[in-house]
Formats: C-alpha cells, sequence, structure tokens
C-alpha cells in the first residue's frame, strides 16, 4: 500500500508517517524498485496501533521504546508490558482529571440552569 493510500486509511499526514519512519515506530517499510514506500499489513497494523496509543497521549518516548523492545523479540516481554501498564496508568490518570473537569462544568450549569429559571419566574410574576 502506498503513502498516499495509508494516510488516507488512516487519517494522517504522509509526513507524519515519513516523521515515525524516521524515529523508530515505523522501522523496515519496504520500499519498491522506484524507492517508494510500500506499506505491509503489519506495517499497516504499526500505524493503527501508533495512531491508537497517540489518541490516548502514549508519549512519543514511550512507544519508541515499546517499538525497539518490540523488534528484539520475546526476551523484551516483560519490559514491554511494563511500558504498557504505566501507560494505562498514566491514562487513567488524565481520565480521572477530565471526569473532574467534567464534573465541574456540569455542577456550573446547573447552576447557571437555576439561575436562569429563578430569573424567569420573576420576570414572569413582575407582569
Amino acid at each position: 500500500m502506498k503513502i498516499a493510500e495509508v494516510s488516507k486509511l488512516y487519517g494522517l499526514s504522509a509526513d507524519t508517517l515519513r516523521y515515525y519512519e524516521r524515529i523508530g515506530l515505523l522501522p523496515g517499510v519496504a520500499r519498491n524498485e522506484s524507492g517508494v514506500r510500500d506499506y505491509s499489513e503489519q506495517d499497516c497494523a504499526r500505524v493503527e496501533f501508533v495512531k491508537c496509543m497517540r489518541g490516548a497521549h502514549v508519549s512519543i518516548e514511550a512507544l519508541i521504546e515499546y517499538m525497539s523492545l518490540l523488534e528484539e523479540g520475546d526476551a523484551t516481554l516483560e519490559a514491554r508490558k511494563a511500558i504498557l501498564e504505566e501507560q494505562r496508568d498514566l491514562a487513567r490518570a488524565r481520565i480521572e482529571e477530565m471526569q473532574a473537569g467534567l464534573d465541574r462544568l456540569n455542577y456550573k450549569i446547573e447552576n447557571y440552569e437555576d439561575a436562569i429559571r429563578s430569573a424567569e419566574r420573576k420576570l414572569q410574576g413582575e407582569d
């Protein structure tokens, strides 16, 4: 699959895909005789994984370390698991922080709704 197709399929720019390749997140993307990238199913699976992890705000550094360990094989299973567990804990903390913000927003909106209803009742009573 060509870079333009992968870009469209995963909603990532070609520049982003090239960057991911350059920093080691997508190692070994094959090229055809003309030097054009030809993404394999495995490459596409990695693109999907990296996109998902970035969507969860996993750091580039953690992903680089994870992918480097992945290339080393089964001897790194524990280390890879540890990285994912650490990132999961960080994601949970971000979710809790966001939930607290959402709860505060809902509380404030409810207060405004109460104030608006109260003001409307006053206006109706004054008419």
